[in-house]
């Protein structure tokens, strides 16, 4: 990872739960990764338009390695 290299949304999640599903797989095999949400879970208990939504990001030289492990395509 260098210091230029930036974060990238390996997958979409309807809600904060799922999100904290895919989270715990990834970091399991040692990959970090940020979860971003424009709302308010709180207030957004579901999906509607978009909205609850939670992108699961990584740095983008994980990126590989962690859309295998989201798709079960890897298993270490």
């Amino acid at each position: 990872m260098s210091s230029s290299e930036k974060m990238v949304e390996v997958y979409r999640a309807a809600g904060e739960m799922e999100a904290r599903v895919i989270q715990g797989l990834l970091e399991s095999y040692g990959i970090p990764c940020l979860l971003k949400s424009d709302a308010a879970s709180s207030v957004h208990a579901f999906t509607v338009d978009g909205m609850g939504e939670v992108r699961v990001m990584v740095w983008e030289s994980m990126f590989d390695k962690a859309e295998r492990l989201v798709q079960g395509k890897d298993n270490g």
